[in-house]
């Protein structure tokens, strides 16, 4: 047990003892802080020093009182000593964890065998001379420090106590070194920043929209942006070249661990370049960003896969390249196999687990069930063993087949070899996160290491079931590769996009394209997405007309400045690298965000809600 739950108790005597701990309570006066609580060490013997901060553990050695006095840079060690200090020893005995402090003392080596070398000030330790305590605390209802099991809706209600852990602040640090070397990059390659608005038409086409009525122009609303996409194209028509935001967004979308209803990204656009120019100034940005925020230098240039390579070799268009273990396609093997479902299958394709023969029943069944999230019906499997394959479908494998498939994995005794095949989305979405799943349990990822791919050449459009039309792959403005304008409305499936993302280790951490800088070819693009004419004005028309004014060649892309951070921290979660984050249900568990609001209020925006069970009601303006 830790030292700060020794001096937990109950909430009437916590009441109790902080009312008379009060009346200690005294101003900072004109005392000022010459030191972090991180910075001491044994350069700064017999100085005089005043530190301020939080009471993060109290030990009463008899006739010693040491406490640990913690700020956002670090902890160092505090004496309480009736030699040194009769009355500051004394009224030390009030203190608790999280009480919050000043000192004045005198800084000492620590006795010897007494040194922490884990931490930063572990040489020395200061004698308080005189204190001031400048506020009580209630006991936290978790403790103070990185080993917590307290739960994450817990540290979420309780946030700025969550922030207060070493972890959560160095999480922010980081957060801030990014930012500021970001900016640094940009400004020093002719970058302008510019700041366009939180209050925008809604042009839905994509993730659902934030709405935000208007009390002026009631029966209208603002829409709070996905991404400021449609006024960097402005600002690149406008004359401006280079431009970048770190910007928040905004998207009304179902939630996960690396996902947010408002999030920040790095957004950069600019004029006269192609794919080229942009990945190359975006590559010189990561490697600034990661040298001078983790001292880590990266191999320039990033690799590049095309799309179809990435889908072919992966499954998926966001590879973690950190191990191998690729999809192998065999369906030219076993397409006249006696096996029918590899018979008559689209695609069939094959990943070898090297040593995967230790595998027993009961884990293939439950990597049976983790494909079906994906929409498999199954996943067939074959055991490499001396002198035979032991699986349910070996026996319907010629000897040919066989030959062809130990020949395409490169088979050794004791692999294990796993098959999917139906339609190719299907295929790859199970193999592609099943090969993930794998390396995870194989502990084949080697940690802190930092694999950078660019993907590139994606399709221009994917066809939407639901809707029954195509669907924009990123969004309608990006440009189709040259050579393949015409096919926008004749071959949509065939299009090709100038489209790149930029994947770190499995997670896609930027995207962007050349964009279309026609009118004419933007119009054809929202015709092949089924946009009318009339509804392209309505929500488009502003930029519609701005690309008949001298539109210049442009591009960009965006980072997603939370996913970096969140990978560059090592953390499991985005919300863990941001300060105030939703749950997520979009719940803000501090605030008691959302929340309803009054009668008055909603008079003002000429809005009335609906009654529980008036269905009819929905949407009425007052």
């Amino acid at each position: 047990m830790s030292q700060v739950n020794a001096d937990f108790f109950s909430e009437s005597v916590q009441s109790d003892v902080q009312s008379e701990h009060r009346k200690y309570v005294q101003e900072l006066g004109e005392w000022r802080r010459s030191h972090s609580c991180g910075e001491l060490n044994a350069a700064d013997t017999d100085r005089e020093v005043c530190l301020m901060g939080w009471v993060q553990y109290r030990r009463d050695h008899g006739g010693l009182i040491f406490v640990d006095l913690r700020d956002r840079i670090g902890l160092t060690q505090i004496v309480f000593s009736p030699e040194a200090a009769p009355q500051a020893h004394e009224s030390a005995h009030i203190l608790r964890p999280e009480y919050v402090l000043a000192i004045r003392g005198r800084v000492r080596p620590r006795p010897e065998g007494m040194v922490n070398n884990n931490l930063p000030t572990g040489e020395v330790e200061v004698v308080v001379l005189e204190w001031k305590l400048l506020n009580t605390s209630k006991t936290p209802v978790f403790p103070i420090e990185d080993r917590t099991d307290a739960s994450e809706n817990l540290r979420l209600t309780w946030r700025y106590l969550d922030l207060r852990r070493p972890r959560m602040q160095a999480n922010l640090q980081l957060r801030h070194r990014a930012a500021q070397s970001v900016r640094r990059y940009l400004d020093e390659n002719g970058f302008l920043e510019v700041e366009t608005p939180m209050l925008t038409k809604s042009t839905p086409e994509g993730a659902r929209d934030f709405l935000v009525p208007s009390r002026l122009n009631q029966g209208q609303f603002y829409a709070l942006p996905q991404s400021p996409q449609l006024f960097k194209q402005l600002l690149m028509i406008s004359g401006l070249d280079r431009y970048f935001q770190i910007v928040r967004c905004f998207r009304d979308e179902d939630l996960r661990a690396d996902r947010q209803p408002e999030f920040t990204q790095i957004d950069i656009e600019m004029s006269f370049v192609d794919e080229r120019a942009v990945m190359d100034m975006a590559e010189g940005l990561v490697a600034r960003l990661f040298r001078d925020a983790l001292n880590v230098e990266l191999p320039l240039p990033f690799p590049r896969l095309s799309w179809d390579e990435a889908m072919q070799r992966y499954g998926v268009d966001k590879p973690d390249t950190r191990f191998g273990m690729e999809l192998v396609d065999i369906t030219h093997i076993v397409r006249a196999s006696s096996f029918k479902l590899f018979a008559s299958a689209p695609l069939v394709k094959a990943m070898k687990v090297a040593g995967g023969e230790a595998f027993t029943r009961k884990e293939i069944d439950e990597y049976t069930d983790f494909v079906k999230i994906y929409g498999a019906q199954g996943l067939a499997w074959i055991k490499i063993r001396e002198g035979e394959w032991q699986s349910p479908v070996a026996k319907f494998l010629s000897e040919d087949e066989r030959v062809g498939i130990t020949q395409a994995l490169d088979l050794r005794v004791g692999d294990l070899v796993f098959f999917q095949a139906a339609e190719p989305t299907v295929v790859n979405a199970a193999l592609g996160n099943l090969r993930v799943r794998l390396a995870q349990r194989f502990e084949l990822i080697q940690p802190n290491t930092f694999n950078f791919l660019w993907v590139t050449d994606f399709p221009l459009f994917e066809y939407d079931e639901v809707e029954k039309r195509y669907v924009a792959c990123h969004h309608p403005f990006t440009s189709p590769a040259p050579g393949h304008f015409e096919r926008i409305l004749s071959d949509p499936a065939s299009t090709r996009a100038r489209a790149y993302d930029l994947v770190l280790n499995g997670n896609e951490v930027g995207g962007g394209s050349i964009r279309i800088h026609s009118a004419a070819t933007q119009r054809d693009m929202f015709a092949a997405l089924g946009i009318s004419p009339e509804l392209a004005e309505s929500r488009f028309g502003f930029l519609l007309r701005a690309l008949e004014h001298g539109a210049p060649p442009h591009g960009g892309i965006a980072f997603g400045l939370d996913r970096l951070v969140m990978l560059m921290a090592a953390a499991t979660s985005i919300r863990d690298v941001i300060a105030f984050p939703k749950t997520q249900k979009a719940t803000c568990l501090l605030t008691d965000a959302p929340s309803g609001v009054s009668p008055v209020q909603l008079r003002e925006l000429g809005l009335r809600l609906r009654e529980a069970g008036n269905v009819s009601g929905a949407g009425k303006l007052a």
